[in-house]
């Protein structure tokens, strides 16, 4: 745990813009408190439901022959979340924002790289061999204290970690026998790739292969942008993948959204399941693949409320952002989306709790 940054009250306040007459999330969110105790002895001493962590890389992006950037998002989310108001919607109260994990040496050996060339890929893919490592250790101890996490920034090569260490913590939690579980991913994208090595395009192919991640299913996926072989595969086992496409849904018309995100949510309701959404997939927002052609903001926080009120999630997780590739010098509305998405999941987590007691 050595490369966990966790936050103190000092920093939480130092981000936190408080006003009179009023009350802003940061000013009563959790931190954990000193301690020489391990990790998961430290988080279960607290009483949040969320766990809030940052993941500030975009190795495995360029891994994948993606833009960088994505080390981008984890402040402004931070910052937009904690100067929210606190009100009778929602007070912070219920979550621990833990902090970040550091990778600013991988980062820095990732500058080195020539990512055009075989030797340098390869170089690159061991690096994000090491980002699992490092996360799949923090987000174990949160899963097994019996918290969720929510988890914003880095590539979508962190599915794989954030699915092996759910499946991981919730078994040695005792919460479930067998390690696995479902996960459901909004994206133009399958990050379905062969194991050629780790990279944002295959994070959910390593936990599948690896028996982490049970059943798999996907909302809006464009048809231009996923290999054959990989839509082929995923085909051919209906009974562990469930796939919907953008053209279905937006251009021909054959499903509605709705639709769309409840047959996911059938597919992947009869276990624990992660939740993600890929930045990329939201029309104009700067990402790794940005795209001029996606859902809408509204729809993004529709496909949130809508999943996370349903199912049994663990943890949520936002990738790919990248508000750094913003032609806006100062881009505040990506990380403000971002708040609002990661609201929407505690709303409709404390919704589905409350119909579930």
């Amino acid at each position: 745990m050595s490369h966990l940054v966790v936050y103190s009250q000092e920093d939480i306040n130092q981000e936190t813009r408080t006003r009179k007459n009023e009350t802003k999330v940061g000013e009563n969110v959790q931190v954990l408190k000193k301690s020489d105790a391990t990790l998961l002895e430290r988080l279960n001493q607290s009483d949040a439901e969320y766990v809030l962590l940052g993941l500030p890389e975009d190795i495995g992006i360029r891994a994948n022959g993606g833009r960088g950037g994505a080390y981008s998002a984890w402040r402004p989310a931070l910052f937009s979340l904690l100067n929210v108001q606190s009100n009778c919607f929602g007070d912070g109260s219920n979550i621990l924002v833990l902090g970040h994990i550091n990778f600013d040496d991988l980062m820095l050996a990732a500058d080195g790289i020539n990512f055009k060339t075989d030797k340098g890929l390869s170089k690159a893919r061991e690096l994000v061999e090491q980002i699992d490592e490092r996360v799949f250790e923090v987000v174990k101890a949160i899963i097994q204290s019996g918290k969720e996490a929510i988890i914003v920034g880095g590539g979508h090569n962190n599915a794989y970690p954030n699915i092996k260490a759910a499946a991981t913590g919730l078994q040695l939690s005792g919460v479930i026998k067998t390690e696995n579980i479902n996960c459901i991913n909004c994206d133009a994208h399958s990050d379905f790739r062969v194991m050629e090595g780790r990279h944002s395009g295959n994070g959910f192919r390593y936990a599948y292969e690896q028996k982490f991640l049970s059943k798999y299913a996907i909302v809006g996926l464009h048809e231009s942008y996923n290999a054959g072989n990989v839509l082929q595969f995923m085909m051919e086992r209906p009974e562990n993948f469930s796939l919907s496409f953008f053209e279905d849904i937006f251009i021909r018309e054959n499903i509605s959204f709705t639709q769309a995100v409840d047959k996911a949510i059938e597919h992947v309701k009869d276990n624990f399941c992660g939740i993600e959404i890929d930045m990329d997939t939201i029309q104009n927002i700067p990402s790794s693949a940005k795209t001029s052609s996606g859902i809408s903001t509204i729809q993004a926080r529709q496909y949130i409320n809508r999943v996370a009120s349903k199912l049994n999630a663990c943890y949520l997780h936002i990738a790919e952002a990248a508000p750094v590739l913003s032609h806006i010098k100062t881009d505040n509305k990506t990380g403000k989306l971002i708040g609002y998405l990661i609201a929407d999941y505690i709303k409709a987590r404390n919704t589905f709790k409350s119909q579930k007691n």
